[in-house]
């Protein structure tokens, strides 16, 4: 069914008193189309498929439901959430975690690749009800027996379609086996590619379907063409830099040799680039993406494999340093900025030999591309382009217990040193053996100072600054 864009209460669901307080805290007062399209339906218990872009808020829409099933008082596996990368389930956890704040204790656990499957394992056997992860990553430990499933009731496949397009069909269906037969599925979508047909049919009960059409974000992004040829490329990226000067730009490349040479050209030439692709451990990734978050990165040059999942508030400007073949993936990729309100900048660069390429673009945009000269861009403003945040990382994180609020305290206070203000401090990650704080670029050196002769949570901490070439 079409679903209607009016948002509504989440009052006017069968949610409970400290649920709804919870949501109230957390600034959620009306709900998105697609919560407003979903929830009833998946409260009620039946399954769903549902279709939306990302950024519609469909986390809260299928985290409440799951939410609504968990017995807090049973230690086992009640729901799981199937993710197609890393930085998509880690995101889809720490929002379940802030939406299960008014429930009784409740235990997330995120298992995908790149992290030692040891440490999962213990976490899995101290007791979770919910697991959120790859598909890869679940499989591994439902081999080894180190997961079970038979007391789940809901399974959630997030972004379906991209985990298809990733060869995940089987893997999925392997997981879903395994489960029991009894429970609610939920299937998340931003397209219905014929994939998602078959899932339904092996796997759901009579699913429900919804769809939420997009908004029309594209009319607060200015999206401009220029030709390019193969030999001016890359150095047209740090023209359209040096012209338009974004706080925050995410550039695409079709491949990871592209990412890897445009990056290595725009740090020299004074660009704090860094890069994303799928071959980086989970700790280049976890410095990575902590730092253009935070805005102590200026341009982050991705893949579109490597940046699903990405939720950057802020970001000024995209780059197809490539042009897509997929016109759907382009107006993924531009739509990344230009949110909540806030107007964007989209530009392509695009060869001879990729003009089919934008012309079915223009089609599926129902518009024609507006072209641009290159001679027209020319430096604006002086100095290099500097991120105006810069990143800390401290040795300790969550096996440590710490939490934001105890490196916000430290950096507020005023023992062993200034007390930096809460607009010279930005975002706070804790992951499991770091955190990552944002600092005011020219508070930077006398902050890590402090946390290093001061104490985090009662204990001394080794911080340090991370520069380009940590991730080099």
């Amino acid at each position: 069914m079409q679903a209607e864009n009016t948002p509504s209460g989440f009052a006017a669901l069968a949610l409970g008193p400290a649920t709804l307080a919870n949501l109230q805290q957390l600034g959620y007062t009306d709900m998105t189309p697609i919560q407003a399209a979903s929830l009833p339906i998946a409260l009620a218990g039946r399954d769903l498929i549902a279709q939306a872009k990302t950024g519609s808020g469909k986390t809260a829409a299928f985290g409440l439901a799951l939410l609504a099933r968990i017995n807090p008082r049973w230690f086992a596996v009640q729901a799981m959430v199937l993710c197609p990368t890393r930085e998509l389930a880690d995101q889809v956890a720490v929002e379940i975690r802030r939406l299960a704040r008014a429930l009784d204790n409740i235990k997330v656990v995120t298992l995908c690749g790149g992290i030692a499957l040891r440490g999962q394992r213990a976490s899995l056997e101290n007791g979770a009800h919910i697991v959120v992860g790859t598909p890869g990553r679940i499989m591994d430990h439902l081999e080894r027996g180190y997961l079970t499933l038979e007391g789940l009731n809901t399974l959630v496949l997030d972004e379906a379609d991209r985990m298809l397009d990733m060869g995940f069909f089987d893997d999925i269906a392997t997981v879903a086996r395994q489960c029991p037969a009894e429970r609610q599925t939920l299937l998340f979508s931003a397209t219905y590619p014929e994939g998602i047909e078959k899932l339904a049919r092996q796997f759901m009960r009579e699913p429900q379907r919804v769809e939420v059409k997009a908004p029309q974000a594209q009319n607060l992004i200015a999206q401009r063409f220029y030709e390019v040829t193969s030999s001016n490329r890359l150095q047209t990226v740090a023209r359209l830099l040096r012209h338009f000067r974004p706080v925050s730009t995410l550039a695409f490349c079709n491949t990871k040799q592209q990412c890897k040479e445009l990056v290595t050209l725009l740090q020299a030439e004074g660009f704090y680039a860094l890069a994303l692709y799928g071959e980086l451990e989970q700790r280049e990734r976890d410095q990575v993406l902590a730092q253009f978050a935070n805005r102590s990165c200026s341009v982050l040059v991705a893949t579109d494999v490597a940046s699903r999942g990405l939720d950057i508030n802020q970001l000024e400007a995209v780059i197809n340093v490539d042009i897509t073949p997929d016109p759907e993936v382009h107006v993924h990729r531009i739509g990344r900025t230009g949110r909540a309100g806030a107007s964007g900048l989209a530009l392509s660069l695009t060869s001879m030999n990729e003009m089919g390429a934008v012309g079915k673009i223009d089609l599926y945009q129902g518009s024609p591309s507006v072209w641009f000269k290159l001679d027209e861009l020319t430096p604006t403003g002086t100095g290099a382009l500097l991120p105006p945040m810069a990143t800390l990382q401290i040795l300790g994180g969550r096996k440590e217990k710490i939490r934001p609020g105890d490196v916000l305290g430290a950096l507020t206070s005023t023992e062993g040193g200034p007390a930096y203000t809460r607009e010279q401090i930005g975002k706070i990650q804790v992951t499991e053996f770091c955190t990552f704080v944002a600092v005011a670029r020219d508070a930077a050196q006398q902050a890590c100072a402090k946390l290093n002769a001061g104490k985090v949570k009662g204990k001394s901490v080794r911080a340090r600054i991370l520069t380009v070439a940590d991730n080099v």
